[in-house]
């Protein structure tokens, strides 16, 4: 059966052969056009190359800038730390192992989704203020990680 199978008729063309002659329709230049980069050998057509006009990439007016010394929070929400036992202290590498944050190197913020129902004792660079009532009405505490900055700018974590 499938030895028998073959395409439609009409749906697979020949490849076009450049350079046969004048009466192929595609000798001399073979479909290049006269002269400039598009007729040389070695020539790319760049993704966004618009045949030479100004490139919509350049057309458009550029806004803002990035903050090379941004330096994100992980965040860690208040219902994730009902897995930790009530009296407990957790930290950075707390909440790495549990899995909450991916590195216990790079800040965390604590912020106030959900509910908490148990003390805990929380060691975190940044914490919201709602969060920290609900961690205080639960009867917990949060302390501030201390940041400082080092030699090239970006603050780093005691």
């Amino acid at each position: 059966m499938l030895d028998r199978l073959s395409p439609k008729p009409g749906s697979r063309r020949p490849r076009k052969r450049v350079g046969r002659g004048i009466g192929s329709g595609s000798g001399k230049t073979c479909g290049r056009g006269t002269k400039g980069a598009g007729a040389r050998s070695g020539w790319k057509r760049r993704p966004y190359f618009e045949g030479g006009q100004m490139p919509l990439s350049r057309r458009v007016p550029k806004r803002g800038f990035t903050n090379l010394f941004r330096e994100p929070f992980q965040v860690v929400n208040v219902q994730a730390l009902t897995r930790f036992d009530a009296g407990s202290a957790v930290d950075t590498a707390a909440l790495a192992g549990a899995g909450l944050v991916h590195s216990a190197e790079r800040p965390v913020k604590l912020l106030a989704q959900g509910e908490i129902d148990r003390a805990l004792t929380l060691r975190v660079h940044a914490v919201s203020a709602s969060a920290r009532a609900k961690i205080e009405a639960a009867g917990g505490s949060v302390e501030i990680i201390e940041r400082k900055a080092s030699k090239t700018g970006k603050a780093e974590s005691s």
